[in-house]
C-alpha cells in the first residue's frame, strides 16, 4: 500500500504552484490573497466551535465552501495556450443572501452610538477575530486586483464579486458578534475617547 505524504518538498525553495500551471514565489500577492482567504476560512471554523446561536452556526457553515471556491479562483492563473482549469462558479448569489442576513441580525440589535470593543463571550470574540481576518483578506485581494502580481495579468485577474463578497462577510461577522454577545447576556463595551 502506498502512503500519501503531506509533505512534497516542492516548496522548499520558497515557491509554490498555481492552478492552471506555473510556479511563483510564496511572497507573490496572489499567494497572499488566497492564503488570507484560507486563514479566514480557518478562523470561521474556529468561530464555529465557539458560537452558541444555531442560526449563526448554520450560516457560518454555509460560508466555508464559498471561501474554498474563492480561494480556488484566486489561486488560478490561465496561461496562454493552456487549458482552462474547471472551477466551481463564484458564490455571487450569496452576496444578496448575506445582505438579508445582516438586515435580519441588525433588526434585533440596539442602534450603534459608538465604536464597539471587540470581545465579549467566547463566540462573540471569535466572530470579532474572524471579522478582522476577513478585512485583512479583503485588503490582500484588493491589493492583488489593483497591482497585479508576478503571476497575474495587469488587473490581477480578480473578479469584482470576490471583493464585494468579502466586504459583506466582514459586515456580517460584525453584526453576528454583536448578536452573539447580546444572546450571551454580555454588555457591549463601547469606546468613548476622553475629550480634552
Amino acid at each position: 500500500m502506498m502512503v500519501q505524504r503531506i509533505y512534497t518538498g516542492t516548496g522548499d525553495e520558497g515557491d509554490t504552484g498555481l492552478f492552471g500551471g506555473g510556479r511563483v514565489p510564496k511572497s507573490d500577492p496572489r499567494v497572499a490573497a488566497y492564503g488570507a482567504v484560507d486563514e479566514l476560512n480557518a478562523m470561521i471554523g474556529w468561530a464555529l466551535s465557539q458560537v452558541r446561536e444555531p442560526m449563526i452556526t448554520d450560516r457560518l457553515a454555509m460560508l466555508q465552501p464559498d471561501l474554498f471556491t474563492i480561494g480556488a479562483h484566486l489561486a488560478t492563473v490561465v496561461r496562454p495556450g493552456a487549458p482552462q482549469p474547471k472551477l466551481p462558479p463564484l458564490p455571487v448569489a450569496r452576496i444578496a443572501e448575506i445582505e438579508r442576513w445582516i438586515d435580519d441580525a441588525e433588526a434585533d440589535l440596539p442602534a450603534l452610538r459608538a465604536f464597539v470593543m471587540p470581545g465579549g463571550s467566547p463566540g462573540g470574540a471569535a466572530l470579532h477575530v474572524a471579522r478582522t481576518t476577513c478585512r485583512r483578506a479583503e485588503r490582500d485581494v484588493v491589493r492583488l486586483a489593483r497591482a497585479g502580481g508576478e503571476s497575474a495579468d495587469p488587473r490581477g485577474g480578480v473578479e469584482a464579486s470576490i471583493i464585494v463578497y468579502l466586504n459583506r462577510v466582514s459586515d456580517l461577522l460584525f453584526v453576528w458578534a454583536r448578536r452573539e454577545n447580546m444572546h450571551a447576556g454580555m454588555d457591549e463595551q463601547q469606546w468613548l475617547p476622553e475629550s480634552g
